[in-house]
């Protein structure tokens, strides 16, 4: 049995030879007609757990949800726009008249940075409801839908009608390895030439030392993601199926036939973006001509980087997890990519402890219900019916787990940590061991970087499991006929 590995049927026929060679008049006391197999090939996520392809309906998912749920508001969507602007306004104002008056270098230098961040996190709200906008949630009226999202998109450097364009692809192709327009994941070969070239030898000593767990070289990449990731996606479809083209067919500021990401009728909205884009860029200009490169450092420059890193970051957290699979366009339909995304409630979730009091300990300051408008822990909901406002996500979204049950996939993990986590261990896909050709493919990485190696595990365990069902068989055949095996538990 030492011989014996997982792919080796040797075990599994000679035990059918011996079957039919004492026939099946002896046996079939004892053994079925089918022989169990030492493991079923099964789906394994990058944690070591069985997934199994969900099977739902899309219109029943949309029976339960309350009717109340699909409603739009001009007065609220006004409500959350003037909010956020207002939020904006008044943190630099504060700043811009208190900060200066803080006499420490250093406390004034923290002040000026929490302005930064605070203002970062603001600013992504505010493009988040650009991007609510490009659904057309906001409102009844499409036309004031695409005005309000224009300008916000346009105020943030963000190409409306082209990001539209490409995220309304991404709804429709979430997770397919051929279709999807970001986050599209490379297979194990293609991982290995880009970080290692062409002549690297995956069964060398030297690469195993080189594929081994390196946390600088993690966190260094991870710095280039953030940084890089949302203008590498605008400028050349970073991380798209269309990357491989580059500037500048597969650009969303590309308003030219030969573009690859859009169709002839939309390269007018591509251009009218490019146009929001380039008002935007004087505007700023004067502005740095006027106030100079520190303030327009301080109160836009800064929290624009915060703004690009928060977008990368929510969206990758959200559609990258050891958890979830990735499809060939063969298999992949709307629900299996609506259902591979991951909502991450209380994932960015500040508690400040307060003196004891009769009514409370802590004050929790929950950044995705203030700031982010639940973008980030109704996810799910929003792949599975994009027509929801934002202000009603929640509650449809408590109204279909029961639903989906053990498909709804949600985290707690702090975003920093689900990033990190992802960044290092999330690195290629292929198909699990046994499941060539199902078109599904999991996480995998090459230093086995999951809380339990899939392959390990089942490595570990294979022979283990073999010499069991052989001895039950055999004991079974010839001295406890009378007893039928049960099946084993792979």
């Amino acid at each position: 049995m030492a011989g014996i590995r997982k792919t080796d049927p040797r075990l599994w026929s000679s035990l059918a030879v011996m079957r039919g060679s004492v026939g099946l008049s002896s046996l079939h006391f004892c053994v079925p007609t089918v022989l169990w197999l030492p493991h079923q090939p099964k789906h394994l996520d990058l944690n070591g757990n069985e997934f199994t392809l969900p099977n739902f309906k899309l219109r029943d998912i949309h029976a339960a949800i309350p009717r109340n749920c699909f409603r739009k508001s001009i007065s609220t969507t006004l409500y959350y726009v003037s909010r956020d602007l207002c939020y904006f306004l008044l943190t630099a104002g504060i700043t811009q008249i208190f900060v200066p008056l803080i006499p420490n270098l250093y406390l004034r230098f923290l002040a000026y940075t929490f302005h930064t961040l605070l203002s970062g996190l603001i600013l992504t709200g505010i493009w988040i409801l650009g991007h609510e906008a490009g659904h057309n949630t906001l409102t009844p009226s499409p036309t004031i839908n695409s005005t309000i999202g224009f300008i916000l998109h346009s105020l943030l450097l963000t190409p409306y009608f082209s990001f539209q364009a490409t995220h309304a692809k991404h709804h429709q192709a979430t997770n397919d390895l051929k279709n999807d327009t970001v986050f599209v994941p490379q297979s194990r070969a293609q991982w290995i030439e880009f970080f290692f070239g062409r002549d690297a030898n995956p069964k060398s000593p030297v690469f195993a030392e080189l594929a081994e767990d390196a946390p600088l070289v993690s966190l260094w990449h991870c710095i280039l993601h953030q940084l890089l990731g949302w203008p590498g996606y605008l400028v050349d479809n970073a991380t798209g199926v269309e990357s491989k083209h580059g500037f500048p067919y597969a650009s969303h500021f590309w308003f030219f036939p030969s573009s690859l990401l859009f169709n002839d009728s939309q390269l007018v909205g591509v251009f009218l973006s490019d146009l929001g884009i380039g008002c935007m860029a004087y505007i700023l200009w004067r502005c740095v001509l006027t106030f100079g490169w520190w303030n327009m450092g301080i109160y836009y420059f800064l929290p624009y980087i915060w703004l690009n890193h928060w977008i990368v970051a929510i969206t990758y957290c959200q559609h990258t997890s050891a958890i979830i699979p990735h499809y060939t366009p063969e298999v992949h339909t709307f629900i299996l990519g609506a259902l591979s995304t991951v909502d991450r409630p209380n994932s960015f979730l500040f508690s400040i402890p307060l003196p004891p009091n009769p009514w409370r300990s802590a004050i929790s300051i929950n950044i995705d219900e203030i700031f982010w408008h639940n973008m980030n822990s109704t996810h799910v909901l929003h792949h599975l019916c994009s027509t929801i406002p934002f202000y009603h996500a929640a509650e449809a979204t408590e109204a279909v787990r029961p639903l989906l049950g053990k498909h709804y996939h949600s985290d707690s993990t702090p975003l920093w940590k689900a990033l990190w986590d992802s960044q290092k261990n999330c690195q290629f896909v292929e198909e699990s061991v046994g499941m060539d050709g199902s078109g599904v493919f999991m996480w995998r990485n090459l230093h086995n970087g999951g809380k339990n190696s899939a392959e390990g595990m089942r490595d570990s365990k294979e022979e283990e499991r073999a010499i069991g069902f052989a001895k039950s068989f055999l004991r079974c055949l010839f001295f406890d006929k009378g007893l039928v095996i049960p099946p084993p538990k792979w």
